[in-house]
């Protein structure tokens, strides 16, 4: 087993290991966008997960199938894993809902506390080390739906340990100066920066950072020079990789911020995730090899903001 860096989660102690996996990968055939698994394939992917080393595991309702199969098959190592789903999500996560965008969610009390006990019931736990609000709703939405009221409830109850938010612009800013959440799971990596200069204040509320999105899949990456679609194949970079992949390289970029606690990366391959462990365990970058890779990030166009972005 690989002994990864542990890093602060928590303002109230968490600790996770700083690579993490997410488990959107199995959502299964009943799921909008079905992810097919052949029989066996679930059992073996996620306990390579926690047999390489990987002590945190984000899923959510709105993933299909993934809860139920954390719960039958990994339930007996739970004192392994730190487990964090999401709430707000439509409790039967709308199998005919539409193939593209996110679905509608409900962050009144009863469907959180609903999507709180069929999670944990799922998840054949007592309890969820981290709650997400899903979709980071507005601070308005929030206020309306007493959204960290239920929440807080929950912990009390010890249903909940920790209260985080997925959150992005435009309302990434107001969701930090709420100064209630203790992480903040955000879209960052190497080919999309826009979040970049917002991580520290996120650390600066006392909450941690967790990553998805990190190894920047090629359609899903972002130019912000003239915001068209890029790859890692425009840029050149091959002299720095050191023995490491593209997805290596790109996964310790990201571990190289500070600011990050975990890097939740989904796969359905238990040889991906023995891969990004490899990676993983190599650390940090260089401070050279980080410095010359986001000079080249920049020349490419892969800047933190455009241009004409004047501040936060």
């Amino acid at each position: 087993m690989i002994r990864f860096e542990e890093r602060p989660l928590t303002s109230t102690g968490q600790r996770s290991t700083v690579l993490g996996f997410g488990a959107m990968e199995l959502r299964g055939a009943s799921h909008r966008v079905p992810r097919l698994l052949d029989k066996g394939v679930a059992e073996a992917l996620l306990n390579t997960v926690l047999d390489e080393g990987i002590g945190f595991i984000d899923t959510s309702i709105d993933y299909g199938e993934s809860e139920e199969l954390i719960g039958r098959h990994i339930s007996h190592r739970r004192s392994e894993y730190l487990l964090a789903s999401k709430v707000g999500c439509p409790l039967d996560h709308q199998p005919d809902g539409p193939s593209n965008g996110p679905l509608v969610h409900d962050y009144s009390p009863a469907n959180i506390r609903a999507g709180i006990e069929q999670s944990l019931s799922r998840l054949r736990t007592d309890y969820l080390d981290l709650a997400q609000v899903h979709i980071g709703p507005s601070v308005a939405v929030l206020q309306r739906d007493d959204v960290l009221g239920t929440l807080e409830r929950a912990r009390e109850e010890g249903k909940v340990r920790a209260i985080g938010i997925s959150s992005t612009l435009p309302d990434l800013l107001d969701h930090i100066d709420l100064g209630v959440f203790e992480t903040f799971q955000v879209p960052y990596s190497a080919l999309d920066r826009s979040l970049e200069k917002y991580l520290p204040l996120i650390n600066a509320s006392g909450a941690g950072v967790i990553v998805r999105g990190g190894t920047a899949r090629a359609a899903q990456a972002k130019r912000t020079v003239d915001s068209r679609h890029a790859s890692p194949a425009d840029l050149a970079f091959d002299d720095l990789l050191d023995g490491d992949d593209v997805q290596g390289f790109l996964l310790r970029f990201v571990m190289t911020r500070t600011e990050v606690s975990t890097v939740i990366v989904g796969t359905a391959s238990p040889e991906h995730v023995r891969e990004n462990a490899q990676a993983a365990a190599r650390g940090s970058l260089a401070e050279d090899v980080y410095a010359e890779t986001k000079r080249r990030l920049d020349i490419a166009g892969f800047r933190t903001s455009d241009p004409t972005d004047q501040g936060f």
